[in-house]
């Protein structure tokens, strides 16, 4: 299939970008890293997924913009160095024994691992390395300030962003490839999402021990897994029309979807720079995108920065759909039932969360959009859906309300964020213990060789 963006090559693209090759040439050692993807939209003439009226204002001064472009165009083929570096001794250990002795790492240290591989000790020490511009009291800060909505709101929207990463067919077909076009499967994804940000505003969570750290690297692996499965054997992946799957810039918007959205509004109203509480919730968004392996020059701290580093991504990102990958996403995701039990109340609990997410959905995710999109996905609230939707906003938004409050009035605040604690901890036992992993059975195109366990 030929390229038809119109960009040059990277010129200099970052050190870790070639490096894949020179390191991990199992996996990466046949990739043409100076390609530029069908899925990299260069030029005013290609469509991107950045909406029509934001595309209007400010695309052309993106593009215009040749460092950034550059940039941009590299992240695209970038994948995980460290953690695709170890996933890829899946054929040695076995994917199982991988998760065993990162787990183990996480959890104990990398003394716990008897005969650690280097490429083990390389992931874990990477994750360990803290950045510069680190200010870990702002973390927490950050994380005690987003309990209120991790335990309000993000239960009913929870769904409806997961949705979102299935608007395009470049970057969601890597999720159609490892067998999520099953509701069985949606469920586990959706739910494995919602645990890793629940668990990342619990106290002390992203810590070196903490249960976020854990979390963080079990995804990086998942990634690199499938990475690694899709590369090996898909017959469906064309690096020349995908690049690499699940590059970094793909991973940015789900990990600053919350700073995105306050920069958003910062920069809306004209001003320049976050508040305290708005610069704990970046500082947070930062942090825990750094743990999951961004690099940092996806991670800037300042509201126009944030903006327009997202403004890039969707205006650098070829606009497709295609039903067989982006539409079956979508529905299996929304009928797919996320409720542990089918109790009464549960199943109450489901169709206002539907409903809620899908004009959630329309309303953060596809603003700008011609209407005919949700109908394209099948994402169209019907009249009871907007109805649902205000029941539900009409019982959230005030609690998150009184509780904004609330946390910022001593001694109140402790009370507030112990009740707090205490629902994060029930919504992920509600949500399951997260697997991260992913099956190498699922890859259908070309025969499978199951790897053996060490």
């Amino acid at each position: 299939m030929s390229v038809v963006s119109h960009a040059d090559p990277p010129e200099n693209p970052p050190a870790q970008v070639l490096e894949q090759k020179t390191r991990i040439p199992s996996l990466y050692g046949n990739v043409d890293f100076s390609i530029v993807p069908e899925r990299f939209a260069a030029t005013l003439n290609d469509k991107s997924l950045l909406p029509p009226k934001y595309a209007r204002k400010h695309r052309a001064r993106i593009l215009a913009d040749k460092e950034t472009v550059q940039r941009a165009l590299a992240y695209t083929m970038l994948g995980d160095l460290v953690a695709d570096a170890y996933a890829a001794l899946m054929p040695k250990y076995g994917f199982k024994r991988l998760i065993d002795m990162l787990s183990e790492a996480c959890a104990h240290g990398l003394q716990a691992v008897p005969d650690a591989p280097q490429e083990l000790v390389d992931f874990i020490q990477s994750m360990e390395r803290i950045p510069d511009w680190l200010d870990m009291d702002l973390v927490n800060e950050g994380a005690r300030v987003s309990r209120n909505q991790m335990s309000t709101l993000v239960p009913f929207a929870i769904r409806g962003a997961f949705v979102a990463t299935f608007m395009n067919k470049y970057s969601g077909l890597p999720m159609a490839l490892t067998g999520a076009l099953s509701s069985e499967t949606s469920v586990q994804r959706v739910k494995e999402t919602a645990s890793f940000f629940t668990t990342a505003t619990l106290p002390g969570a992203l810590g070196r021990y903490g249960a976020g750290f854990k979390a963080a690297a079990l995804v990086r692996l998942m990634h690199s897994m499938v990475r690694f499965n899709i590369l090996k054997r898909s017959k469906k992946w064309d690096v020349s029309v995908y690049g690499i799957p699940i590059p970094q810039v793909d991973q940015m918007p789900a990990g600053t979807i919350p700073a995105f959205t306050m920069a958003f509004d910062v920069v809306q109203r004209g001003r320049k720079h976050f508040n305290k509480r708005e610069r704990a919730v970046v500082e947070l968004c930062r942090y825990q995108s750094y743990l999951l392996g961004l690099p940092e020059d996806l991670l800037p701290d300042t509201p126009l920065g944030i903006v327009d580093t997202m403004l890039t991504y969707a205006g650098t990102l070829r606009d497709g759909y295609d039903d067989e990958t982006c539409g079956e996403l979508v529905r299996s995701t929304m009928s797919a039932y996320l409720p542990p039990d089918k109790s009464l109340k549960n199943q109450i609990y489901n169709q206002f969360e539907k409903s809620f997410s899908k004009v959630f959905f329309g309303r953060v995710f596809l603003a700008g959009y011609e209407k005919s999109r949700a109908d394209m996905m099948g994402v169209k609230p019907t009249p009871l859906d907007y109805a649902l939707f205000a029941a539900t906003s009409a019982y959230v938004m005030p609690q998150m309300l009184a509780n904004r409050v609330i946390q910022d009035i001593p001694i109140a605040n402790r009370i507030l964020d112990k009740i707090l604690i205490r629902r994060i901890d029930d919504l992920l036992a509600d949500y399951g213990h997260a697997e991260y992993t992913t099956d190498p059975s699922r890859y259908k195109e070309t025969p499978v060789a199951q790897p053996h366990s060490a």
